[in-house]
Formats: structure tokens, sequence, C-alpha cells
């Protein structure tokens, strides 16, 4: 059986839930009326135990099972990107500029579909944290909920995950033990020297040649300065300066982002990166300033609870639907501060083919759902079972 029998019961009252999502998106930290939709749908459920505003518009609700036990997290982001919808959907989102190319729409109905279930058969011992989290795409709103204490206000001893992907067949999981995803840096660097005439180099300081050269010369980190079997990326995405063809300009940006799995990795490029600015802008007589920001850290699965959860999806979608040896990626996620603080998993899950996760015509497989929402489910049943 691929779904819990009762889930597939309500699938119908999963998409009603989820399109309205998608037509109502919201960004960062104001999911306010996302954050309001759920907390009646929990209310619907019989659940009472519901805290809102946590990290400005997050969400933890509890579900008390049968007798004493641990606490179990799960987790749903809720935020939208600033994306312009192009899937032309009578549901498309009437938020103008805004809109769930990500699947987040998707990922809170799962877990609003786990909740639904277990709070009616409340088969399970302990108790159950469901995690609705604002402001994954940008601003770390899992760091901030940890920052806020939820891991010790609700008692959460381990924390799981799931991310939907179009790269793998509809009910099927990925994941692995150790890092999944990447730690993810972005850095800038403004270079300051002395305009003019293009047919007076002479008479000027030139940062277009000084940007260039700095931009081949962070490629170098990656080709020497760190060990060829560790997973590292430095691109150089942006470089912006100038305004006509016959003038040397004052001013040159270049921008980008790193990605690493180690965090010793993570410090050598740091440090080299500044000594690669301030050598070039040296030997080109400009003023070449480094900003370095250190962003989500990497997202690293606690392998005893990833070798529980990809039993628990072997259960639901059976083994041959289930990789839980998936090559590591160098994407990033903000999950990855809740497992800073508790053991447990991030999963991907399959909806099938769909244009990409970030783009214009994303959209989330309502048929997805199910699956999810019976991951999460058993996964708690197994996790803090009964007798």
């Amino acid at each position: 059986m691929p779904v819990l029998n009762r889930i597939a019961g309500f699938a119908d009252d999963m998409t009603a839930w989820r399109r309205h999502l998608h037509a109502h998106p919201e960004l960062g930290f104001a999911c306010h009326e996302t954050a309001a939709f759920v907390v009646a749908r929990l209310k619907d459920f019989g659940i009472t135990e519901i805290h809102t505003g946590i990290a400005e518009s997050g969400v933890v609700a509890i579900i008390e099972g049968q007798g004493e036990g641990p606490t179990i997290g799960l987790r749903a982001d809720m935020d939208a990107l600033p994306i312009e919808e192009e899937t032309g959907l009578d549901y498309a989102s009437e938020n103008k500029g805004v809109m769930h190319a990500c699947g987040h729409d998707g990922h809170t109905t799962m877990l609003l579909g786990a909740a639904k279930y277990l709070a009616e058969t409340r088969n399970f011992r302990g108790r159950v944290a469901l995690i609705f989290q604002p402001a994954e795409e940008d601003g770390g709103g899992a760091d901030i909920m940890c920052r806020e204490g939820i891991m010790d206000r609700f008692g959460i001893a381990e924390v799981y995950a799931i991310h939907t992907t179009p790269a793998l067949p509809l009910g099927h999981f990925q994941t692995t033990p150790g890092p999944v995803m990447a730690a993810v840096d972005s850095f800038d660097v403004h270079i300051k020297g002395k305009g003019g005439h293009g047919a007076y180099p002479h008479e000027c300081v030139d940062p277009v040649i000084a940007a260039v050269h700095i931009a081949q010369a962070l490629q170098s980190i990656v080709a020497r300065n760190h060990y060829a079997l560790q997973d590292l990326v430095v691109s150089v995405t942006m470089i912006h300066t100038g305004t006509a063809e016959n003038i040397i300009p004052d001013t040159a940006y270049l921008g980008g982002t790193v990605r690493s799995f180690d965090p010793d990795v993570r410090d050598m490029v740091e440090a080299r990166m500044g000594e690669i600015v301030a050598g070039q802008g040296a030997s080109f007589g400009v003023e070449a300033v480094l900003d370095y920001r250190r962003s989500y850290p990497a997202t690293v699965n606690d392998p005893a609870k990833t070798e529980f959860a990809v039993g628990v999806a072997e259960e639901i979608v059976g083994q041959g639907a289930v990789d839980g040896a998936q090559w590591r990626e160098m994407g990033a996620e903000d999950f990855s501060y809740m497992l800073e603080e508790r053991p447990g998993a991030y999963l991907f899950l399959g909806q099938g083919e769909a244009a990409g996760l970030h783009h214009p015509r994303f959209n989330f497989n309502d048929e997805a759902a199910p699956y999810g929402a019976s991951f999460f489910a058993r996964l708690v049943e197994r996790a803090l079972p009964l007798g």
C-alpha cells in the first residue's frame, strides 16, 4: 500500500488546502495569512496546543499521544519566492511577483495531512511537534526559531523534514547519511580605481582589469588550494562596471557564491579569498575590499536517524522507490540549523516530471502530498510505538 488508507481518503482536502496556499503566497518572515490558514486547519483537527508568532509568523503545534514518551519534530517551510508566476493555473498566485515556485505550499500541506491523521488516531506515545516555519528561502527562519528556543521549549528530541523534487519519479524518496546539502556563503568585492578617458589609460587606475584578474584568481582556490576529493564550489556570478565604451570607470564590483561541506574548507576559502583580493588589488594599484558573508551551514543528516527514516519510507513506497545513499547536493537548506540542534534527517520526495524548482512555471504535484503525509505519520508511529 503506497499511502495510508485514511490519508488517501482525504487527499481531495489536501489538494484544496495546497491550491489555496498556492494562490496566496507570502515572502520571508511575513507569512501571516499562511500561518492563520494553518492554525485554522489545526483547530479543525481538534489540536488545542498551538503556539504562534515564533520567528514572527512561525507556528508550533503539539499533538499528545497515548502515554509518556519523547517528542518528535516534523518541519514544513511556508514561504514563497519573489517570482512572477507563469503557470496559467486557475489557482495561480494572486500576489503579483510572488509565487510558490519551490513546493513549500506542498510541504505545508503534507504536514497538515499528517497532523489530521495523527490527531485522529493518536496511535503513538509521547508527543509530536508540528513546526511550520517561515523564511527558508531568505532569512534563515529555522535559525531564528531555534534561537527562540523551540527545541528546548517543546522538548524536541529529533526532527525531520521533506522537500519535493521534480528530479525523482512520483512517490520516490531519496536521502543520505551525513552531509546531504552544502553550506552556502556569499561574497562581494568592491574595487575603486581612478576613471578617465578610454584613450588615455596611463592617466587612470583601471578597476576593470583588476576585477577580471580577481575573478580569475578566485578560481585557483578550487584548483590549487583544496583537496580534490572534498566538494567545493566558488562561483563568480556578477561583474558590474562601466557605462560607455570610451570611459574607464572609477569602480567595479563582482560577487558570487561559495558552497562547501567541511568547516575547515569554509575557513580556508574565506582566508584565501581575502588574500587574493588584497594581493590583486595591490598589484593593480586599486582599492579592493572583500565582504564575505556566511549563511546556512551544511545540512547534515544523523546516520542512525537517516537509516530509520529510510526504513519508514520503504514501508510506505517499497524498497525499489527509496535511495538511501544519494550523492550529496551543492544546494543549501536552512533546516541545517535544526539538525545542528537535534539529530534527524532531511529527505527528498519525488513529484514526477515538472518545471524545475524556482522556475516561474513550477507547480507542486498534488498526487505527491499523500506520500509525504503518510511518511510523516508512519515515522511518528514507528518512532513512538504503543505497547
